[in-house]
Order: structure tokens, then C-alpha cells, then sequence
């Protein structure tokens, strides 16, 4: 609920504080006192679009300030979680400055926002009818939304979405699949003959290191294996041995002559030949070692070579040829089973399009139900409006489908039985006009979400009479739980209010400001006295004044 507006420096005000109430309140004053000011001002603090020059002549800027209660499950909680801005005690407070140069800068509870946070809140805060108005009934794209939540139909609008996400996601994966396949399809060639290549070489984790690593064991094996049998065999019979044996064999001989003088040298010969012999068998298991047969030196260096080759054809590691081939391997799968899988991702798409058909069916039946039960509604409405020859029509017309369902809604009126139907701002008088928005207001405000303001810019233009005191009472009906702000040149609906303000411009030879009254009992009766005789007010006005008044 709006509960309060201050504005300082606006056209032609220079300082205005108003407090609204609960209900039903109604602006009134003479034509051109500035009751339009008041809605540039309050759309300017709600972010709308609106007049470009808005700084009262003279002052460097201008400044609005609305304050709203929140109730706990207002809307507005969500954007303002969104923004992240607390409401405390449900107190909303906004504030937007237009400097002199055209800079606009707003705040939300004392904290800086853009305009697109201001327009988000506004949804939530305020609702605007009027001739001229192409934010609320009047504009077409919001009409499917209106009949939805007049006809309830969230629970199958929650299934359509469910569906059209559904669909999406399996269209997706399809358009994957074929993408794929396609490029698969584009390398198969090169795919087949690379898989090939590496499966008949078969290479292993680690296999170049041991490869290296054998290579050059064999290759300083050829360099070092003359040298290491030559001393195996200047050791042997032919060399030391040999010699190492005769002299043990002659020594022995003259060892009886010697008188023991040759035990020490015999026993040192004895262990020489021990530790030859143990060097003897080293050499030959060394020599053992390295014996390898050439042809294998050619075969590893071939393998090597081979493995080095194909990684720097594949620009990898060659320890990664093996991965490399299993990767080939998996995108030729794709390729091999491709088929089967598109197929089967087709089903899973024509599966969820008969899925989202379904529940787009469903919701586009429950439209026209609701729909038809609109359109009774309005008839009801508009007969006391003195509009009972006029038709209604809420028009679901088939449209792309999406997560909204498969529909375009329309409301289409036609002023008289038999003439053609258009819509609401293209068929009806300005009169006419306003009596369909409040009527398909009263029809459409159980069905929404409470908590809104709602502004009513001279909706009664063009009606006196019975005809504007019923547009009186279902302004009256509309505000019973909320609020509504009548901006009227009506006595019967200004009657009606429980709250009246009055409009007034004051001109010196220097300045023109206007101001807002907020009337007691005497100025109402004064006030509505006025609307109904003009600017002479006689006794007879202020009489009929009070019986509207006393008809409330």
C-alpha cells in the first residue's frame, strides 16, 4: 500500500507531502490544476517512462519520495532479495533525484539502485489504468497472464514448463549426436587408418624407456665385449693360469730340496689360482651378459624408431599412443553406433514433443474454459455500466509453442452485436474504454496477487449519472481490501471515496505551483458541489452534494 508521497521541486511544485489510506481515495480538481503532476511524479519514482524535462523551473533538482507498507508475502520481498535489500518491519522507501542536467539517480531503503530495480518493484507496488495506459489491461502482451491467473492455471502451466525444459534438453542431445556423428563421419577415413596404424604397432606405457634403455646396453655391449674376452682370456690356460700353473708345478718339484723355504711362496700361488679362478668365472658371466644377437639390436632400434615416429605424427608423448588409441577407437564407436543412437534420441524427442503436447492441450482447453467464463463475466459487468449491447471477447489463438504453452490470448471487444471485434484501444471510445478496463478489473482482481496499488486516471471520463455511480461502486468494491487512487472529474464517484483530495494551482505574475488539500467534510461537500455545478457553487449543488455523499 502507498502510504506516503513527498515531492519537492517537480514542474510546477515546489514542495507537496501527501498521506494516503487504505481504500478508496479520490483526486479531483479543475482541469489543468496539476492532477496529472502527481502521476509524472509517482511514475518517476517507480522508474516508468514519462515527461523528459521533470525539474521545476528555477531549482537545480528534483526529488520524489514514496513509502510503502509491505505485508509479509507481499511480492515485492522477492525483488528486493534479488537486490539485496532488507525491508524491515515492512517498510519500503523510495527516493529518486533528477538533477537539472538530466542525471537520474534512485534509492531503494537508503541503498543506491539502477532503474531496471525500481521498474521490478513497480510491478509489485502499482497498477496504473487509464485511457492512455499500455503498461496494464490494455496491453496484449499481458493478457494471456491475466487469464491465467484469473482461470488458475499454474499447476498446468508448471507442467507445460516441466515439458518444454524436457524437450529442450532431449532436442539438445539429439543436435549433439547429429553434430558428432557428422564430424565423426567427415574423419572416418583418417580414423580407421590411424586406429589401424596403432593397433598393429600395440604400443605400451613405458615401452620407449625400455627400449632405450636396451638399445644402449647393446650398443656399448658391441663397444666393450673384445676387450673383456681378450682378458678372459689372458686369465686362461694360454696366459696367467698357465704361467701361475708351471711355476706352482716347478716350485713343488724342488720344494722336498728346499727345507720349507717354498711353503709360503706354494701357498700364496694357491690362493692367486682361488681368487683367479673367481675372476675367471666374473668375465665369463659378464661376457655371458652381453652376448646378444645382432639381428635384436636391428629389431629394437626398429621398434623404437617406430614408436618415436607415430608420436610425432599424432604430436604426442609416445607413452600416450596407447590412450591416443583408445580415444580413436571410442569416436570410431560413435561413428559404428551412431545410427542406433540417433535413433534412439529421436524417440526420447518425439516422446517429450507428445509429452509437452499433451500438457500444452490441457492448458490451451483450461484458456478457453476460462476464457468463455470470462467473457460471461464481463457481460455481467458491463450491463450496469450502460455498455450491455457491447461484447466481450477473450480470443486464444494458436501460437508457437513454448514454455508457456501454445497459445496467444486477446481481448477483442465490439462496441454493438454485429459489428467487427478489435482490440480494446482500437475498437472503444474513450468512455467506452474506461468502462471495459474497470469492468475487466472488477472481473480479473479476485484472481490476482494482492498488494497493489491501484491508479485509476480519469476512468469515468465521458459518464455521469447512474452510469458513473456504478463506476463509482465497483472502484468503491475494488478498493474494500486494498487500495485505489481515483483521479476523477466525477461527483458521483468523488461521493464514493473515503478519502478526498483536491487539486489546486496557484499563479502569481512570477510562478505557477500547485498543491493537494486534503478535505474535511465541509470542503468535500464544498468540493463535490463544485464538480457537479461548476464554478458557481449554489445551494442546490451543495444539497445534492451531501445526498451522494449520504448515499455512500
Amino acid at each position: 500500500m502507498l502510504r506516503a508521497l513527498d515531492i519537492r521541486d517537480m514542474l510546477i511544485i515546489d514542495r507537496l507531502e501527501l498521506e494516503f489510506q487504505p481504500g478508496l481515495n479520490a483526486l479531483t480538481g479543475e482541469t489543468g490544476a496539476g492532477k496529472s503532476i502527481l502521476l509524472d511524479s509517482l511514475g518517476f519514482v517507480l522508474g516508468w517512462r514519462g515527461r523528459a524535462e521533470l525539474v521545476r523551473a528555477g531549482a537545480e533538482q528534483g526529488e520524489v519520495i514514496a513509502e510503502f507498507d509491505l505485508a509479509p508475502g507481499h511480492p515485492a520481498h522477492a525483488v528486493l532479495r534479488d537486490a539485496g535489500i532488507e525491508a524491515e518491519d515492512g517498510e519500503l522507501i523510495l527516493r529518486r533525484v533528477n538533477s537539472r542536467d538530466g542525471r537520474k539517480t534512485a534509492w531503494v531503503n537508503d541503498r543506491r539502485v539502477s532503474g531496471d530495480v525500481l521498474r521490478q518493484l513497480s510491478d509489485t507496488l502499482v497498477e496504473l489504468h487509464g485511457q492512455h495506459d499500455d503498461r496494464g489491461l490494455l496491453n496484449p502482451r499481458g493478457h494471456r497472464s491475466l487469464l491465467d491467473q484469473f482461470g488458475g492455471h499454474e499447476p498446468l502451466i508448471a507442467k507445460v514448463r516441466a515439458a518444454w525444459r524436457d524437450l529442450a534438453t532431449k532436442r539438445k542431445a539429439l543436435v549433439e549426436a547429429e553434430t558428432a556423428l557428422e564430424e565423426v563421419r567427415k574423419e572416418e577415413e583418417y580414423l580407421r587408418h590411424a586406429v589401424g596404424e596403432l593397433d598393429a604397432l600395440s604400443p605400451e606405457a613405458g615401452e620407449e624407456a625400455a627400449l632405450d634403455a636396451s638399445r644402449r646396453m647393446m650398443q656399448a655391449a658391441e663397444r666393450i665385449r673384445s676387450d673383456i674376452a681378450k682378458a678372459g682370456e689372458a686369465l686362461g690356460l694360454q696366459g696367467a693360469e698357465g704361467m701361475i700353473s708351471d711355476a706352482s708345478r716347478w716350485l713343488q718339484g724342488a720344494a722336498d730340496k728346499a727345507e720349507g723355504r717354498l711353503d709360503a711362496p706354494l701357498a700364496a700361488l694357491e690362493r692367486l689360482m682361488e681368487d683367479l679362478d673367481q675372476a675367471q668365472r666374473g668375465v665369463a658371466d659378464c661376457l655371458d651378459a652381453l652376448a646378444f644377437n645382432p639381428s635384436e639390436l636391428e629389431d629394437t632400434e626398429e621398434r623404437l624408431f617406430a614408436l618415436r615416429g607415430l608420436a610425432r605424427k599424432h604430436d604426442v608423448l609416445a607413452d600416450d599412443l596407447a590412450p591416443l588409441a583408445e580415444e580413436l577407437r571410442a569416436r570410431l564407436a560413435v561413428l559404428d553406433g551412431g545410427e542406433v543412437e540417433l535413433e534412439t534420441r529421436a524417440k526420447a524427442v518425439t516422446l517429450a514433443e507428445a509429452t509437452y503436447a499433451e500438457a500444452a492441450e490441457a492448458l490451451t482447453s483450461a484458456r478457453q474454459k476460462a476464457g468463455a467464463t470470462l467473457d460471461a463475466a464481463m457481460a455481467a459487468e458491463l450491463a450496469p455500466l450502460k455498455m450491455e449491447r457491447a461484447v466481450f471477447t477473450t480470443e486464444v489463438a494458436p501460437a508457437t509453442p513454448g514454455p508457456e504453452g501454445q497459445d496467444d490470448v486477446t481481448f477483442r471487444v465490439a462496441t454493438n452485436p454485429g459489428a467487427p471485434a478489435g482490440p480494446l484501444n482500437k475498437i472503444a471510445s474513450g468512455g467506452e474504454l474506461s468502462r471495459f478496463l474497470l469492468a475487466l478489473k472488477v472481473c480479473l482482481t479476485a484472481a490476482e496477487a494482492g498488494g497493489l496499488t491501484m491508479i485509476f486516471d480519469e476512468i469515468d471520463r465521458g459518464v455521469g449519472g447512474a452510469t458513473a455511480d456504478a463506476v463509482g461502486r465497483r472502484l468503491a468494491a475494488l478498493a474494500a481490501d486494498g487500495q485505489v487512487l481515483v483521479v476523477t472529474h466525477s461527483p458521483q464517484v468523488a461521493a464514493l471515496a473515503g478519502h478526498h483530495w483536491r487539486v489546486e494551482k496557484a499563479q502569481t505574475a512570477e510562478t505557477t505551483l500547485s498543491t493537494v488539500v486534503a478535505l474535511g467534510a465541509g470542503d468535500r461537500i464544498d468540493e463535490i458541489a463544485r464538480m457537479i455545478s461548476g464554478d458557481t457553487v449554489t445551494d442546490a449543488a451543495r444539497a445534492a452534494a451531501k445526498e451522494l455523499i449520504a448515499a455512500r
